[in-house]
């Protein structure tokens, strides 16, 4: 998945998937992702997020795509800071699932909550022995 993920490979995300249903993604904040305000523009932190949700749903080896997210800014990302998006699965039934991730900064403060709700298709990521 991350070999044809050129939207994440362009953005130097870097992506780790732990137990099934969770996974890291990490950014560097660098001087173009900066608005107007002089602050991290919240579409980077969204993709973060959202790497980090879609690599936690698709865990389990089933194409997995987005049914819906937000997210809530809770303090500002500035030029530096190293952002890490930890997604955790909340809830999976049938085709849906539910997905938490919290973004903290270097300091560990949060810097956003983004909610994700996902839709399982019945293709695999890769072949199953």
């Amino acid at each position: 998945m991350y070999a044809a993920d050129t939207a994440v490979r362009s953005l130097d995300i870097a992506v780790e998937v732990g137990a099934a249903g969770t996974a890291e993604a990490a950014l560097t904040i660098r001087p173009e992702m900066i608005n107007g305000h002089d602050l991290c523009h919240g579409g980077y932190l969204f993709t973060l997020a959202d790497t980090a949700f879609a690599y936690a749903c698709n865990s389990r080896n089933r194409v997995t795509v987005a049914a819906g997210a937000a997210i809530e800014f809770l303090c500002p990302a500035k030029v530096g800071d190293r952002i890490v998006a930890t997604a955790t699965e909340r809830h999976r039934g049938g085709r849906t699932g539910t997905y938490d991730v919290v973004l903290r900064n270097q300091d560990g403060a949060e810097v956003a909550l983004f909610r994700g709700r996902s839709y399982s298709t019945r293709g695999t990521l890769v072949d199953e022995l």
